[in-house]
């Protein structure tokens, strides 16, 4: 998703957030957590609403606590939305191919949390906006992620059992 954002509107903000994901990536999960609260103490719950859910959207994957994963995720989200809404300024369709991702994560952590309603019930969402995406690696992968999760929700009749985690879209 930064990659995305930083093509359309490169900010030294996202400059960044992209600079901590890389860190994440390499490994430092717990250096990577401190520096992303670090931009959140900076962002503010009122800053600008694309850094905020892209913010949002990376931290989420530092938390070692599923409900904790839950609440940067619906952060992201919120953000997303305000953005749609064209609350902040921004051009509420240069946000819609967020929701596909930040739905299948949100299904992802209520499966984490034994919630298997609240799970397929955004499952739905993140299917229903998947129209949007292109027909490329990052809108074929998002839609993948959509379909083993919901196979996986299908199978067992269960959220997902013990240990069991979908991969994280971007």
């Amino acid at each position: 998703m930064a990659e995305r954002q930083e093509q359309a509107a490169p900010d030294a903000v996202l400059t960044r957030i992209g600079q901590v994901v890389m860190l994440h990536h390499g490994g430092d999960r717990e250096e990577a957590r401190s520096r992303f609260l670090d931009l959140w103490a900076e962002i503010g719950e009122d800053g600008d609403p694309l850094h905020r859910c892209t913010l949002a959207h990376y931290l989420a994957d530092t938390q070692d606590d599923p409900g904790d994963e839950l609440a940067w995720d619906l952060r992201a989200l919120s953000a997303a939305e305000e953005l749609a809404g064209g609350h902040a300024g921004g051009d509420p369709a240069s946000v819609q191919g967020f929701f596909p991702s930040l739905h299948l994560n949100l299904a992802a952590d209520y499966v984490k949390l034994g919630r298997a309603e609240a799970a397929r019930s955004h499952l739905r969402s993140a299917r229903s906006a998947a129209d949007c995406l292109a027909h490329d690696g990052y809108g074929d992968g998002v839609r993948s992620a959509i379909s083993r999760l919901a196979l996986r929700l299908d199978e067992d009749g269960d959220p997902g059992g013990e240990g069991w985690s979908p991969p994280r879209q971007r």
